[in-house]
């Protein structure tokens, strides 16, 4: 996969040519295959129709029940309704898609976005974008050797308020970085938890031999259906869960993505289980891109969720608090009263600006604010 023949090569990318070669109108509809139909999903298609027209022409997901879901969506847009295919790669077929999203498990995702990438189609392809460390290079090489865009989904990197503090860590406002905190507490006890059950699994909808793919044989369990993040064969727990974004973050704002140090501590206290930890403890040292080195830290557990998840830039001058719903910047030596001494809100989930973003580059050509490198580079952290 890392090194493809010639033959491999030349069909690629005569496909991909012919693919990227369509001309764009301004009120042009973008043409959407789904892969991987469930809650992110929604997600992804709710933040593209807030962006730009589009039709959803194909959808594939294990679980029948997530792939109607998808064809009554569509069938409420002008247009013909999607088509459902029970492999991913009849999606592929369609010869009128622009692009696929998709939102599959992590074992799923090289696999299916290299298929789509020699198919032609730009991706939008969810974090994290790797389920092993070997898939880094595959993927790169995939995106690298063909004319397609790819797009992960680190929403972060098109987040206004995000790329505002960045800016202010790159630009010297908060004087040297000497450490950074990141940390995410949700809590899986609560019904409302990630990954929870909404409705009754109807068994005789789900493809369980399928949904494994290339995951080991094994019986069916719901739990890992519901919450494979948690699981090895299919995801990596809070570490390529949650800290993934934040690395980006970190990674994004010191210009450095490769730690010379790392350690971790991991316990299963809750949740026995899972095949990985709910509380965690981890560190990084960072060389620095300028030779002056920094250290990350995060910590996070399942059971609890007050603070939720958030950044610290600690530096010299000041600190920079950052998390999903805006910063603030706290000036050393300042009366307590008059920090933060700047601040900035979110208007918006960052995955709408995130898709606009992917729409404008697939009509434009133009590289997107979150290329394969840096999903890679996050990932490859873990």
């Amino acid at each position: 996969m890392s090194n493809p023949s010639r033959r491999a090569f030349l069909v690629a990318g005569s496909l991909t040519a012919l693919a990227s070669s369509r001309a764009f109108g301004a009120n042009d509809k973008l043409r959407i295959g789904v892969i991987g139909a469930g809650q992110r999903m929604d997600t992804l298609l709710d933040c593209a129709d807030r962006v730009g027209p589009n039709d959803i022409v194909a959808v594939s997901d294990a679980y029948g029940q997530r792939s109607e879901a998808v064809v009554r969506r569509s069938t409420s847009l002008p247009g013909t309704p999607a088509t459902v295919h029970p492999d991913y790669r009849g999606v592929l077929d369609h010869k009128d898609i622009d692009a696929v999203f998709i939102a599959s498990p992590d074992h799923w995702h090289v696999r299916m976005a290299v298929a789509a990438l020699a198919a032609g189609k730009d991706v939008y392809l969810e974090k994290p974008v790797t389920h092993t460390l070997e898939e880094g290079a595959t993927l790169t090489n995939a995106v690298r050797s063909s004319k397609q865009i790819l797009q992960c989904g680190m929403q972060q990197r098109s987040w206004t308020h995000f790329r505002s503090a960045v800016e202010l860590v790159q630009g010297g406002s908060i004087g040297r970085v000497v450490q950074v905190r990141t940390y995410w507490w949700q809590n899986y006890q609560r019904s409302t938890a990630p990954g929870s059950p909404r409705t009754a699994l109807k068994m005789d909808e789900l493809n369980w031999k399928q949904w494994l793919g290339g995951a080991p044989d094994q019986p069916f369990s719901e739990d890992k259906f519901y919450r494979w993040r948690w699981y090895w064969n299919f995801g990596g727990g809070a570490m390529t869960d949650l800290f993934t974004h934040w690395i980006d973050v970190v990674q994004w704002a010191m210009q450095s993505d490769q730690p010379s140090q790392a350690f971790m501590l991991g316990g299963k206290y809750v949740f026995p289980e899972w095949d990985c930890p709910d509380t965690v403890q981890a560190a990084f040292r960072y060389p620095g891109h300028d030779g002056q080195g920094f250290d990350v830290v995060y910590e996070g557990m399942m059971a609890s969720s007050i603070d939720d998840g958030g950044i610290e830039f600690r530096g010299t001058e000041a600190t920079l608090k950052l998390n999903r719903g805006g910063f603030t910047v706290h000036r050393e030596g300042v009366p307590h009263e008059q920090n933060p001494i700047l601040s900035e809100k979110s208007f918006r989930d960052g995955t709408i600006t995130h898709m606009q973003n992917f729409f404008d580059c697939v009509k434009s050509r133009k590289e997107p604010n979150a290329p394969v490198e840096t999903g890679v580079a996050a990932q490859q952290k873990i």
